[in-house]
C-alpha cells in the first residue's frame, strides 16, 4: 500500500453538502415536500389492495 495520500485543504460539496438556511429558498429550488408514498407500491397494484 502506498504511503502517500490525498489531502485537501477543504471537503467537496457533494461528500459534506450544507443545508439552506432558509426553507423558502429550498421550497423554490427543489419543489414542495411530497410525501413518501404517493401513489401505491408494488404489491398494492399487483394485489388491488387500497
Amino acid at each position: 500500500m502506498s504511503q502517500y495520500t490525498f489531502r485537501s485543504s477543504a471537503p467537496d460539496r457533494w461528500s459534506s453538502p450544507r443545508p439552506t438556511s432558509n426553507p423558502l429558498l429550498r421550497e423554490h429550488h427543489y419543489g414542495p415536500v411530497l410525501p413518501m408514498e404517493e401513489e401505491p407500491g408494488f404489491f398494492a397494484r399487483l394485489f388491488g389492495a387500497r
